[in-house]
């Protein structure tokens, strides 16, 4: 099988869009651009962290990672906090009130006897006037950004209710110089670091539930295989190599199976196979195309693209297999479904007149559906574990980039790498 050159998983749904990467080094940097305005932002501030530049340059410092990390979910607007506050001593609530601040945050950074870093942080309630507390987090040099993000995430769940995300991580595929590498990478597309490099397509990772594997299909053998591999070792066995196309895995919650695409029997069906592979039990049986499976948080259910009723639409049928029930009325071309963590909505995107293709979100209760972007040519929408955020691939200043943006829309952050085209983004669990 001739691998693919184009970005087929809104132009041909039943495949992957290709993906892939260059030569570059084992972390690629991104600078984040974040545009719009949220309906309602919580103002806080992030002071300058005493020691702030103890950290390796290229590791970035720790309270603008934190700003930026707040800034990017769309709940804050960040307050000028030019001098260092650290944890050790009460601010003044009175000034910060004064400067229209509800939340501050302070801290430091040394480095221990050891050679690991002792990021330390301490939050408060500005207009509560209460010390929230804080931690101090003794991590290796290279997990300062970690910290960081552990730091914004703890902020973030103080003032919202709501688990912070800025420790998880996300994985990608680059392509440069012909070169194609599936990468894991921080929240904010930073610390990249290369799980695999091929001069082949690889295309459509996901996640285990866990976060200690991902499935992914490689075409290295010049067919498309699915694989499995560990992040942490990088070991990585075949699950899915039969005769035809293997394609699109999704796991299931519990993280025992996944759905792939099988074309082992003629037409793309679906079909369900042990998260160590073995015999694949049908679950579709239809003639058209059934593809791009996600499971419900639950693991009851399965919605999948098909083109059973004349064009790609979202179906949705039990976990098992059986009777399939149409989800998407609204144009004629709906592709890759994405379900958030509570299961109450889907992203997922439409191909509008002209060859545009946008991020929509439904409400599947409603049946509402949302225009999230007005973008030109969206793809591979994933939500962030705490369902607050998605992660999609747009195409902007002729190079395939990687978006972010809250679910009305109103704040979109768009992460940048330089020298690559980044692709098929998706979002790990809270499991690191």
């Amino acid at each position: 099988m001739t691998p693919p050159t184009a970005p087929l998983n809104r132009r041909a749904f039943g495949a992957a869009l290709v993906a892939g990467a260059a030569s570059l080094p084992a972390w690629a940097q991104f600078r984040v651009e974040i545009s719009g305005v949220g309906a309602t932002q919580i103002p806080v501030a992030v002071a300058r962290f005493r020691g702030d530049d103890v950290a390796a340059p290229s590791l970035g410092v720790a309270s603008a990672i934190v700003r930026a990390d707040l800034e990017r979910s769309g709940l804050f607007r960040l307050l000028d906090a030019p001098n260092v506050i650290d944890e050790t001593a009460m601010p003044s609530m009175s000034e910060w009130r004064a400067r229209g601040a509800d939340g501050l945050v302070g801290g430091s950074v040394s480095r221990l006897a050891d050679g690991r870093l002792d990021v330390r942080y301490k939050l408060w309630d500005v207009v509560k006037g209460q010390d929230l507390g804080g931690q101090s987090l003794a991590v290796p040099l290279a997990d300062m950004r970690l910290a960081a993000h552990r730091v914004a995430d703890a902020f973030y769940e103080r003032f919202t209710g709501d688990k912070g995300v800025f420790s998880t991580r996300i994985a990608y595929v680059t392509r440069a110089a012909g070169r194609y590498t599936l990468r894991i990478a921080d929240a904010d597309g930073e610390a990249g670091q290369v799980a695999l490099t091929s001069p082949d397509p690889i295309i459509s990772p996901a996640w285990s539930p866990d976060g200690r594997e991902l499935a992914y299909v490689s075409f290295e053998s010049q067919k498309a295989v699915i694989w499995v591999q560990d992040v942490a070792t990088g070991q990585r066995r075949q699950i899915a190599n039969f005769r035809g196309s293997n394609s699109a895995p999704a796991w299931s919650p519990d993280g025992r199976q996944l759905v792939v695409t099988l074309s082992r029997d003629g037409g793309s069906q679906l079909y369900a196979i042990g998260r160590e592979g073995g015999t694949p039990r049908r679950l579709t049986q239809s003639p058209a195309i059934d593809t791009e499976a996600t499971f419900a948080p639950d693991g009851r259910s399965i919605v999948f693209v098909s083109d059973r009723g004349g064009g790609p639409q979202i179906y949705r049928m039990g976990a098992t297999g059986g009777d399939a029930q149409r989800i998407t009325f609204n144009g004629s071309y709906n592709i890759s479904p994405a379900l958030s963590p509570d299961g109450k909505s889907m992203a997922f995107i439409a191909r509008l007149g002209g060859g545009t293709f946008r991020l929509h979100l439904m409400d599947l209760a409603s049946g509402t559906v949302t225009a999230l972007t007005d973008t030109n040519d969206d793809e591979s929408p994933s939500f962030a574990p705490n369902g607050k955020l998605i992660i999609y691939a747009s195409r902007a200043d002729s190079r395939d980039v990687l978006m972010t943006t809250t679910l009305d829309g109103r704040i979109k952050a768009r992460l940048l790498a330089t020298g690559a085209d980044v692709r098929e983004p998706v979002w790990g669990p809270f499991n690191r």
